[in-house]
C-alpha cells in the first residue's frame, strides 16, 4: 500500500468529507468513522446519519454493508474494545486524542469482531489514522494493533474478563455494557437470564415493517420480500436490502417499526373501555411510529386521532406518519391544551433511557449514566399523570417506555397510582395474548414486558390503566 498515493487521496479534502477519488474499502471505513465521530461529537444518532452518508456517498451492496457493520460493530463493543486497547496502549486512553481512539476502536472491531484478514484490518486502520492525525498518530495506531492481533477475541476476554472477575465488571466487559445499565437490567430480567439478554442485545437485529391498516397489507410487503412475522398481524421482517426499496415504505403506506411497538399499540386498541371509542390520543407521539398505526385502527373503527409532540419538528415528522383524519399538534403532554377527560383512548410512550433498544441504538448506552433515571422520571411521571386526566371515566390510557429499567416502568406507575382510587390496573399480557395466543415470557402482570432474548424486540413495557 503505496503511502504516497494515499496521501494524495486525502489532501484538499473537507474533513469528514465523502473521497471522490480512492479505492472503495478506504471509502467504507471512513464513513464508518465519520458516523461514529458524529455520534461522540454532536450526539448523531447512528440508525439516521449512517444511511444518508451512504446515499451521499454512493456505497451500496456490499460496500453499505461493510460500513453498516463495521459502524455498529465498533459503537456495540466499545467497552470490550476499550478494555483491549488499554493492555496494548502505552498511554492511558484518556490520554489519546477522542479521534484517533475511535480510528483503534474501529480496528479492533475489524481483527476481533469480522473476519477481515488481520493484515488488512491493521493496514487500514494505519491509513485512516494517518488521514485522520498523522504520519506520528499512524506509527501509534500500527503498534497497538499489532498487539491487539495477536490474540482473538475468546483468548482476550479470558484476560480482560476473568471467571473470577467482580460478576458485574466481568459481565460489563464481555458484554459491552456499562456496569450501571448490567445493574439495572438483572434487577429487572433476574440472575438467570441477564447473559442472555446482554448478549441479545448485541445482536444484530431484524428490520421489522408495518403495512398501516387500510393503506398497506402484509400481502403486498412479503411480494416485496419480507417474511411473515411471529406476533403482529400488521408485521414482516426484512432480513436484507434497503427497507426504502420497498414502494409501500416509500410511499408512508408501510413503515420501519419494531413488533414490540406495534403490539403495545395494538393492546391500547383492544383494552376493554366502558363507554364511547371515539376519541383517541397520542401525547408524546414524535416521530410517529406508533402514531401512524393507531390512526390507521382508529380511521378503521370510524374513531380519530389527535397526535401531540412537545417539539415542532417531531410533529411535523407524525403529521406524515398519519392519515388526513388525524390531527397533530405541537403541544406539552404535561401541559395539555385539551380539556380533562376528553378522550377515550390515550397513549404514553414515554422519553426514557432507550435501554429497550440497545440493538438498534447502541450509542444509547454511553450516552447517559445512571442520573438520567432520577432527571427523566419527573417528567414520566408528570406525563402519566397528564394522560390519566386527559382519559374519561371508563377510558384506557397505554403507558409505555423502550425501558425495561424497574425505575423507569412498574416503579412510576405505582407512584402515580399510589394516592389515586379512580384508577384501575387492566391485565397487559392477556390483552397481549388476546391478539398473538402465543406470546408467552411478558410476565404475570397486570404489566408486560417485551425482552428482546425471549421475543425478538425491543424490550418494550406496557402498563393498561383504565379511569374508573
Amino acid at each position: 500500500m503505496p503511502p504516497s498515493r494515499n496521501r494524495r487521496h486525502t489532501q484538499n479534502r473537507r474533513p469528514g468529507g465523502p473521497r471522490k477519488t480512492g479505492r472503495p474499502q478506504d471509502l467504507v471505513r471512513r464513513t464508518a468513522f465519520d458516523v461514529i465521530r458524529a455520534v461522540e461529537t454532536r450526539d448523531a444518532y447512528a440508525n439516521l446519519l449512517l444511511p444518508a452518508r451512504l446515499r451521499d456517498r454512493n456505497l451500496t451492496g456490499r460496500d453499505a454493508a461493510l460500513a453498516t457493520e463495521l459502524t455498529y460493530g465498533t459503537l456495540r463493543g466499545r467497552g470490550t474494545y476499550d478494555a483491549v486497547l488499554a493492555l496494548c496502549s502505552d498511554r492511558e486512553l484518556r490520554r489519546i486524542d477522542a479521534p484517533l481512539l475511535d480510528v483503534l476502536r474501529l480496528g479492533a472491531h475489524q481483527l476481533l469482531g469480522t473476519r477481515i484478514p488481520p493484515h488488512a484490518a491493521v493496514g487500514t486502520a494505519v491509513e485512516l489514522a494517518r488521514s485522520v492525525s498523522g504520519p506520528g498518530q499512524a506509527k501509534f495506531a500500527n503498534a497497538v494493533l499489532r498487539k491487539v492481533a495477536t490474540r482473538d477475541m475468546d483468548s482476550w476476554l479470558e484476560i480482560v474478563a476473568p471467571a473470577d472477575a467482580d460478576p458485574t465488571s466481568r459481565l460489563s466487559i464481555r458484554h459491552s455494557h456499562p456496569k450501571w445499565i448490567v445493574s439495572a437490567l438483572r434487577d429487572a430480567v433476574g440472575e438467570g437470564e441477564i447473559d442472555e439478554l446482554l448478549a441479545a442485545d448485541n445482536a444484530r437485529p431484524r428490520v421489522t415493517l408495518v403495512a398501516r391498516p387500510g393503506r398497506a397489507t402484509v400481502e403486498e410487503l412479503r411480494d416485496a420480500g419480507a417474511e411473515p412475522a411471529q406476533y403482529s398481524p400488521y408485521a414482516a421482517l426484512l432480513r436484507e436490502g434497503d427497507p426504502a426499496g420497498i414502494a409501500a415504505v416509500r410511499d408512508g403506506r408501510a413503515a420501519v417499526q419494531d413488533e414490540a411497538s406495534q403490539m403495545v399499540a395494538l393492546a391500547l386498541t383492544e383494552a376493554p373501555l366502558d363507554g364511547p371509542d371515539a376519541r383517541w390520543a397520542d401525547l408524546c407521539a414524535g416521530p410517529g411510529g406508533k402514531a401512524g398505526l393507531l390512526s390507521a385502527l382508529a380511521t378503521r373503527r370510524d374513531a380519530r386521532l389527535l397526535a401531540a409532540d412537545v417539539q415542532p419538528h417531531r410533529a411535523g415528522l407524525v403529521r406524515r406518519a398519519v392519515d388526513d383524519r388525524a390531527g397533530v399538534v405541537a403541544a406539552d403532554g404535561t401541559a395539555p391544551a385539551w380539556r380533562p377527560a376528553s378522550f377515550d383512548r390515550v397513549m404514553i410512550d414515554a422519553p426514557c433511557t432507550g435501554l429497550g433498544a440497545l440493538r438498534r441504538r447502541p450509542e444509547a448506552r454511553w450516552r447517559r449514566g445512571p442520573e438520567a433515571i432520577a432527571e427523566l422520571g419527573v417528567l414520566q411521571r408528570g406525563l402519566l399523570g397528564a394522560a390519566l386526566e386527559a382519559v374519561r371515566p371508563g377510558g384506557v390510557v397505554a403507558y409505555v417506555t423502550c425501558s425495561p429499567h424497574l425505575a423507569e416502568t412498574r416503579v412510576v406507575v405505582d407512584d402515580v397510582l399510589r394516592d389515586r382510587d379512580d384508577v384501575e390496573r387492566l391485565d397487559a399480557p392477556a390483552v397481549l395474548t388476546s391478539i398473538a395466543p402465543d406470546l408467552t415470557g411478558l410476565g404475570d402482570g397486570p404489566y408486560a414486558q417485551f425482552w428482546p432474548h425471549r421475543h425478538g424486540t425491543d424490550a418494550m413495557f406496557l402498563a393498561l390503566l383504565r379511569r374508573t
